[in-house]
Formats: structure tokens, sequence, C-alpha cells
């Protein structure tokens, strides 16, 4: 369990992890107070679908709107960040917001000691309370598509948060979606998006890494192996032999030793 990040803490946090962060009206104070069991110690967080279009950005706008001003029903904030399918998060709130409801209590436990999650089969405990909510720009369908932009900003808003606090170390069980907390939900869902088993994954190998880490990006050094060149090794990483031998001061280019670390950018 922990204290809940200052909206500028989080702020922090989500930018250093290379989002796209959007602030939107008066955010950081914008929440329901209070009410319920207020707000904290917070132990993860919950994904969800807005259950709203977002094809254009009129309508992704109208998505990002409604979360913050809620609506006759339930009123706004409607969760925290709000991830449009460009994968871009738009900060609707910051304290206790309407995403999570009543949950069940098992499922809170294994979050908190980062066990394999039982199925939820009760709505005993408050969510909005305990977890950190994103709504995730989708008609929820199992029609409407998940762009890779967005799974992504959904790992790494995650990924994140769990940085912030140190949570997740094996990366497991702090992210849960609505569905995994809630009887009856079924949010997130749809094409392209990965079980929740494969975005804790996710998080978890960005957790291995530090915050500005890209997937698929070259890393800065490479270390020989018997039968590397810097020919193969310049090719392997899309350099030139010339640039490895500048960037490594190399004066013969044919005498490489196994255990050698080579820059390559």
């Amino acid at each position: 369990m922990a204290k809940p990040l200052s909206a500028t803490k989080a702020l922090e946090a989500l930018r250093a992890e290379g989002l796209t962060v959007v602030e939107v009206g008066s955010w950081k104070t914008h929440n329901r107070g209070q009410r319920g069991d207020g707000w904290g110690p917070v132990h993860g967080v919950i994904l969800h679908h807005t259950v709203t279009d977002g094809t254009t950005a009129a309508k992704a706008q109208s998505s990002v709107d409604l979360c913050y001003r809620g609506h006759s029903t339930l009123p706004g904030p409607l969760c925290h960040g709000v991830i449009d399918k460009q994968g871009v998060v738009h900060m609707v709130g910051w304290g206790r917001t309407n995403h999570a409801g009543l949950g069940d209590d098992d499922v809170l436990r294994a979050v908190v000691s980062e066990k394999p999650l039982p199925a939820a089969n009760e709505a005993n405990i408050d969510g909005n309370a305990r977890f950190y909510g994103f709504e995730c720009v989708n008609l929820g369908d199992n029609k409407d598509g998940w762009p890779p932009e967005q799974v992504e900003a959904m790992v790494r808003a995650s990924a994140a948060l769990l940085r912030a606090h140190g949570w997740g170390k094996d990366g497991k069980t702090s992210v849960i979606g609505h569905k995994e907390w809630q009887p009856g939900k079924v949010d997130p869902r749809g094409p392209g998006l990965p079980g929740m088993g494969a975005v804790r994954d996710r998080v978890a190998e960005r957790l291995k890494h530090p915050a500005s880490w890209s997937p698929g990006a070259s890393p800065a050094t490479y270390t020989v192996k018997a039968g590397d060149t810097l020919t193969k090794i310049a090719a392997r990483f899309k350099t030139t032999v010339d640039k490895l031998v500048s960037l490594n001061k190399i004066k013969n280019p044919d005498d490489l030793s196994v255990g050698q670390r080579i820059k390559l950018k």
C-alpha cells in the first residue's frame, strides 16, 4: 500500500516514461473529494474502456470531455487519465474518481501481495479509493480495434505509476483490468488488445529498463562475442564500421576481443 502520488509527481512519471500528456482543465484538483472511503492508500492500476467512439479527433475529445464531466447518473471525473487511440494520455482528474466502483476484496489482497489473481465473484470493497484508473477510448463492442500506439501507452502509463511507487518488481497483478476487479464487467476487450496477462508481461519488461526505454530501440553498447567482426556488428545494428571505429577510437578494426564493449551511439 502507498500514499497516492501528488498530481505533479504523477505527471512527471508519465512524461518520463515517454508519454505525450495533455492536461485538461483543473485536473490536478478535480476529484470526488472525501466521498465514500476517500482516496488512498493506493495499491495498483485498473484499466478500462470508455464505451465511446474515438475514430475522429472530435469524437476522441468528446470521450475526454465525458470522462472529465461525467454524466447524469455518475459525476466526473470518471478516471485519472484517458488514453486515446493515438496513445495520448489526457489527464482529467486527481484524487478520488468514479472509475472502479465496488470490487472483490480477495482480488485486492492479491494485488497488494502481487500474487496470482482469483476470479472476481463479489463486490464488497471500494475500488475508487484504492486504485489509479485509466479509461481507454474504445467502443467496447469487441469489434472496435486497439491500435498499437494505444496499447503501448496503456503499458507505459501503468509502468510509470508502478515505477514511481516501486511496485511490480515481478510485473504481476499491480495492473488489472476492470473485468478482473468487478463481477460482470468485460473491459477492456477488443481486437488488437492482448490479454491482461500479456499486458502485465509487457509492464514487467518495461520495469527492467529505464523509463526512457523504447522497445526495439538499438542498445547503446554491445559486448563482443566469439566470431564477431566490426562489419557484422555494424550490419546488425544498422550503422557503419567507420562510425564504430570513430565512437570507440579503435586503432585496428580487425582486432576485437571477446567481452569488449562497443559503443553503438
